[in-house]
């Protein structure tokens, strides 16, 4: 298999590297992070602009039609520059759109940067398992009356359209009778209470009491939406292993730059042949987390659903042992500096472990991975 890079792929990559360089630098990102919003329009707008909004939507919709490999290229670069924009959010609702099919309209917006989504999936009492769902839509007139509470919503105050799951039939945690919904940010009844989330990204708990909606925002067919769910995650745990990669190449960039400066008895630290083995497993985990990023990349748009779910569990569970140990290490090789939101290493530390948390933690994969049919136990 060839794993180079298109003269395209290299291309948005290159662009946002340099975008990121000149006008999102680790200085520029502080005082995002403590603005009002917590993100930027103007950040948003040049992200708009370089085409990232547009690359995974499809031509009909004004779009690109990036591949996950395309979006692969795309993640890395946005883990790399610790960029807190809603981008992947808006990315993921828009996976939604595309596997229901009928939402021509809104994918058009999120193509022209107009429209930012969030995926309202997650409850209180659910953890990692999407299909644990207490938020109920219940048929009402022409349409459905939605109740329940979200929690951990990334970017939800900042979207104007909530991909929202709710149950329509079954039990707490079937994966036959649930439904997918869109459903404005603005509508009556939804209450957002937003908060910063510990690598400074933003996120909201929110609630849906008594909201009406027409049926026309019924995504895909009612009590038949796990597959597009279940589809729709693996697309996102995907972009998210890949954003994990860059998030790792910049921090083993830093502690070998770090390495190479900090002295000890009148030589740099990098001499000493104990932390250079360190740095030697870190680059090995790297390599070895890239490599499962790509595979999952490669394989989460397979018609295969076993496939798809065996490849991208594996993906997160190898790639989420790499994050703990190059994050650990790095922050142990720059000592005391490490933990101080001084230095881009320990956010990017935060942001990694973020990334363990969300769509899906480690133990979660592993046993997944292990559920699927075909796996054989060792005797």
């Amino acid at each position: 298999m060839d794993f180079t890079y298109t003269e395209e792929q290299t291309q948005f990559s290159d662009a946002l590297r340099r975008w990121v360089e000149k006008d999102y630098t680790f200085e520029q990102r502080k005082h995002i992070v403590t603005s009002d919003s917590g993100v930027s329009d103007k950040a948003w707008n040049m992200l708009t602009e370089l085409g990232m909004t547009a690359l995974p939507i499809p031509e009909a919709q004004g779009g690109f039609a990036g591949t996950a490999v395309d979006m692969l290229v795309v993640m890395q670069e946005i883990g790399r520059g610790l960029i807190i924009e809603p981008y992947f959010a808006t990315v993921f609702g828009a996976e939604f759109l595309k596997l229901a099919g009928g939402q021509d309209a809104l994918l058009e917006q999120v193509a022209s940067g107009e429209l930012k989504l969030a995926c309202a999936l997650g409850e209180k009492q659910s953890r990692h398992d999407l299909a644990d769902i207490l938020t109920t839509a219940n048929a009402n007139g022409d349409g459905f009356l939605l109740n329940g509470a979200k929690t951990v919503v990334l970017h939800g105050a900042q979207a104007g359209q909530l991909i929202v799951s709710a149950r329509t039939a079954g039990n707490q945690r079937d994966t036959t009778g649930i439904s997918l919904f869109v459903v404005p940010a603005t509508a009556a009844g939804v209450t957002v209470r937003e908060y910063r989330t510990i690598d400074s990204q933003r996120a909201a708990d929110i609630t849906f009491a008594n909201v009406q909606v027409p049926a026309s925002a019924l995504l895909g067919t009612a009590d038949a939406g796990w597959d597009i769910l279940d589809a729709a995650a693996d697309y996102g745990t995907a972009l998210l292993c890949a954003e994990a990669i860059g998030a790792m190449e910049a921090l083993n960039a830093a502690t070998l730059d770090y390495l190479k400066t900090r002295q000890q008895f009148g030589v740099p630290i990098g001499k000493f042949q104990a932390l250079q083995h360190r740095m030697a497993d870190m680059f090995m985990q790297l390599e070895q987390a890239r490599s499962m990023a790509t595979l999952a990349a490669v394989k989460v748009d397979s018609a295969d659903a076993g496939e798809r779910r065996r490849t991208v569990s594996a993906a997160k569970a190898r790639i989420g042992q790499a994050m703990k140990y190059v994050g650990q290490q790095a922050v142990q090789l720059h000592g005391g500096m490490g933990v101080t939101n001084e230095l881009p290493a320990a956010h990017h530390f935060k942001r990694l472990t973020m990334i363990e948390l969300t769509l899906g933690d480690t133990d979660h994969h592993l046993a997944r991975f292990v559920a699927q049919p075909g796996f054989k136990h060792a005797a």
